[in-house]
């Protein structure tokens, strides 16, 4: 193979564009493709790695359906996805799964004049949006949560995601819970029937939609919004409370998952209690095969995770994701210990 040469972030950031080598990759690297929720995580720790280590990680942004398939195909060592699959699904796949980071979507918004923060939206209203329902930006429903805000009469362009996605399955998800009319009409899933909008590939496609048109919402992981600058609404919680979405707020919803007793380490963080809890907040999960073919490698992605668990928590809070506590990761290493195992069933961690 001709050897990569990837120069830190840059290089990752073009993998999370979609672009990937053909050739078999070298020892002194490792591949894996799904998830854009974490990918600005994953581009840092790769770079601080590869200067540490030497190891490279080509990882391929392609959304959680994309990971998902290409885990299953074994086409990369690891594979990155939002939505955590169900104890059967993995067990028939023969796959685990492990969360590395928590993190939030947020509803952003491209309004003239009104800054992060500035509009104020429960899930109810949310729903009614993105099903095409409330189409007006000053709707009574709207104006109703935004007393002394001048909403404009201009029309909602909504922006969805076009591609399989863990963000989309997140975001479903919790309107699936707060709305019973999306619930029967659309679901939750990596990809839904969208009642109404425009589709963008990945969070970057999402964040750049809303950019360009005026008078648009979408939803996309906080660092894509916070590195964008694109404005944020807050979010009503299931307490009552309208809060703003960071580190604490989205620490604060992951508060009582129950990590050591959830099976395959099935957790999903939507719509918990709280006063200070972000509603629509979810852990990213990395999938990777229970018999290793090639334990050298698939040792090497998990002495990356675990670099990661290790040295990585201030790079995650930088970029408002929740790191995971060390009572967590070492249940994680553990199971690494009990479910990864080489083709003749001697563990490789």
């Amino acid at each position: 193979m001709k050897k990569t040469a990837i120069r830190g972030l840059a290089t990752v950031m073009i993998l999370g564009a979609g672009w990937a080598f053909s050739a078999p990759a070298l020892a002194s690297e490792i591949t894996g493709a799904g998830a854009t929720f974490p990918y600005p995580i994953y581009a840092k720790w790769a770079e601080a790695y590869k200067a540490k280590t030497g190891i490279s990680l080509n990882y391929q942004s392609i959304g959680s359906g994309g990971g998902i398939k290409q885990i299953k195909a074994k086409t990369v060592d690891f594979g990155a996805s939002d939505m955590p699959l169900k104890p059967e699904v993995l067990e028939k796949d023969g796959l685990m799964q492990f969360p590395t980071v928590v993190g939030g979507v947020v509803p952003v918004i491209n309004l003239h004049g009104l800054a992060a923060g500035t509009i104020r939206l429960n899930g109810t209203v949310l729903a009614d949006i993105f099903l095409g329902k409330i189409r007006k930006w000053n709707d009574p429903a709207i104006a109703v949560l935004n007393k002394g805000v001048r909403l404009p009469a201009s029309s909602i362009t909504v922006v969805h995601r076009s591609d399989g996605s863990g963000t989309t399955f997140i975001f479903t998800n919790y309107l699936a819970k707060v709305s019973p009319e999306w619930k029967v009409k659309v679901g939750n899933d990596t990809s839904v029937a969208w009642p109404a909008g425009v589709g963008g590939k990945g969070n970057e496609g999402v964040a750049s939609f809303v950019q360009r048109i005026q008078g648009s919402i979408g939803y996309v992981e906080y660092a894509y919004a916070k590195q964008n600058k694109i404005p944020y609404a807050l979010m009503q919680n299931k307490d009552g409370v309208f809060v703003a979405p960071e580190a604490n707020a989205f620490k604060a919803a992951a508060a009582g998952a129950d990590w050591q007793h959830a099976p395959g380490f099935y957790e999903i963080l939507t719509n918990e209690p709280g006063k200070a809890s972000w509603p629509i907040t979810g852990a990213t999960f990395i999938l990777m095969h229970k018999v290793q073919s090639k334990p050298a490698t698939g040792k090497e992605v998990l002495s990356f995770f675990d670099w990661a668990y290790a040295n990585g928590d201030e790079m995650a809070l930088s970029l408002d994701y929740v790191p995971l506590p060390s009572s967590v990761t070492k249940i994680i290493a553990n199971a690494w210990k009990i479910q990864i195992k080489d083709t003749g069933g001697k563990t490789i961690w």
